[in-house]
């Protein structure tokens, strides 16, 4: 499938979920441009998307931290006169605290991990995404969104849900621009998010498969397959979507 021209930002890229979107993105046509904060591993991704014949390049900036962010998806978007596809991938637990000890510095930190970062790059990328071609924006949810999350993960859930909110709003205010808004929400994927409890409790760890429908923990390429599906043509009447991508583990069984 040829997306010559087309540009796609992933945040978050360098590792995981993000760097196998990317790599898709890559592979669907789309110049990627990967953003994280581990510049060394920035460089490495690049060389191996390079390497795969896909058209690369890397931007090192905090996602939480507004001019940085501001800053370089302007230029990334005046470098290239257009942005057709922004994936909000980056984000996460950011540590486990329970309410009454929370500080008000960790409290700030997730929600500005998860829910800031996506309207800092957002409201940056509205006016490049304006001259895209099926121009959309790819957000990240969880479970916790509705759940509340797990011991600890009370404030990444709220941030969560923040994010689900938001999705639908920007669809509304967007829509006029024929910019479409949609939501992946991630069941348990096999990646260095949950690395800690891999390697402190294995156990733990394979049992999660028990409470999957499909019997199995996702991996980075499940998620990919859907978010490149979000960017799609395939996709052109989709929007303030979210689609759970977690073999039915929503559901429970």
């Amino acid at each position: 499938m040829s997306n010559n021209g087309k540009v796609a930002i992933v945040t978050g890229a360098t590792g995981g979920i993000g760097f196998a979107v990317a790599k898709r993105l890559g592979e669907d046509g789309y110049t990627v441009v990967l953003n994280g904060i581990d510049d060394e591993k920035g460089a490495e991704r690049i060389q191996e998307l390079t390497a795969a014949g896909i058209k690369a390049e890397y931007y090192g900036f905090d996602v939480t931290k507004e001019d940085a962010v501001t800053s370089n998806i302007k230029a990334i978007g005046e470098k290239y006169g257009r942005i057709d596809v922004l994936v909000n991938n980056a984000g996460g637990l950011g540590g486990r605290s329970r309410f009454e000890e929370m500080t008000t510095e960790f409290y700030r930190f997730v929600m500005a991990l998860n829910l800031d970062s996506v309207f800092f790059a957002s409201r940056a990328a509205i006016p490049f995404l304006k001259k895209g071609d099926n121009p959309t924006i790819i957000n990240y949810t969880s479970n916790a969104a509705w759940n509340a999350g797990g011991p600890g993960a009370g404030i990444y859930g709220t941030s969560k849900a923040g994010v689900q909110t938001i999705t639908r709003a920007l669809a509304k205010d967007l829509a006029e621009y024929g910019i479409r808004v949609n939501a992946v929400s991630p069941g348990t994927i096999d990646t260095p998010f949950h690395k800690q409890i891999k390697s402190t409790k294995p156990e733990v760890f394979a049992s999660w498969a028990n409470n999957i429908m499909l019997g199995r923990l996702g991996q980075p390429d499940d998620v990919a397959g859907v978010v490149s599906f979000l960017a799609s043509k395939d996709a052109a009447f989709l929007t303030a979507e979210t689609i759970q991508v977690g073999g039915g583990q929503a559901l429970g069984i």
